[in-house]
């Protein structure tokens, strides 16, 4: 899958713990430090990979020759592991970032795929749409250290993100904010992920765990077929679960490892 293109970019990675490799994939307009709460339950079993997807965190952008397509975006991940040394590793991924995970699901060091909220299993192509609410989170840049303070500004913002988006601790609110607001790559990404849905659930030979939230205000399980897919819903979570229950997301990627070592039946 490893593109040459994508080979010699250097992606940004936080890793914590020990034992086998949990890579973990941020959704569209977040970075790597999204996954910190599930990471600081996991860091005990698993040798946990954030990584920050090219033209967002502080990861290079794809060359402007290389359409942000899903695709790509899992290729550098995918040199980015090499990199480490990673020849096996589960993966999951929130949105954007779980469309990412069945990617790289295709590769055969992954061992076990989760899926949380993913993007791209919508029936057909979505079309282009201009983020408007991006564009106010920038113009806003400067402001918002003071406007995260206000609950109301919070539940505006993160409405459908999460599951009480008042109640949002500030300092992950602004971390969220100014991550969104200033990745160079969101608008490729956003146009890439909006002109194509995923395929390819037949290519993906580790256990694959779709994972809904409950509340989620963006999408929901697919009305297609995921043969190999197993779905569980995460109650009381919204967009995304890591902000509403930490610790039911760290339970889910330990069962999905577990599916990986569990015997073919």
């Amino acid at each position: 899958m490893a593109l040459s293109v994508t080979a010699a970019l250097q992606l940004a990675t936080t890793r914590r713990g020990s034992g086998e490799p949990f890579v973990l994939v941020h959704p569209l307009g977040g970075d790597r430090h999204v996954w910190d709460p599930v990471v600081d339950l996991l860091a005990g079993e698993f040798a946990c990979v954030a990584v920050d997807m090219p033209g967002f965190g502080e990861s290079p952008q794809l060359p402007a020759t290389v359409a942000a397509r899903p695709a790509a975006l899992a290729a550098a991940i995918d040199a980015t592991l090499d990199g480490l040394g990673l020849a096996a590793a589960h993966v999951a991924g929130i949105s954007l970032g779980g469309w990412v995970a069945l990617e790289l699901g295709k590769l055969p060091r992954v061992s076990s795929v989760t899926a949380i909220c993913p993007a791209g299993l919508w029936p057909r192509p979505l079309g282009p749409r201009p983020s408007r609410a991006r564009d106010a989170a920038r113009a806003l840049r400067p402001l918002l250290g003071l406007a995260v303070r206000s609950r109301r500004f919070r539940a505006a913002a993160f409405a459908g993100r999460a599951a009480r988006p008042a109640e949002l601790d500030p300092g992950v609110a602004l971390q969220a904010l100014r991550a969104w607001a200033d990745a160079p790559g969101f608008d490729r990404a956003n146009a890439a992920m909006r002109a194509e849905v995923f395929d390819g659930f037949e290519e993906i030979a580790a256990p694959v765990t779709l994972a809904w939230g409950e509340l989620d205000g963006y999408v929901g399980p697919p009305r297609r077929d995921a043969p190999v897919a197993r779905n569980v819903t995460l109650a009381g979570c919204a967009h995304i679960p890591v902000w509403d229950d930490p610790a039911a997301v760290a339970a889910l990627l330990r069962s999905s490892a577990a599916l990986a070592a569990a015997p073919a039946t």
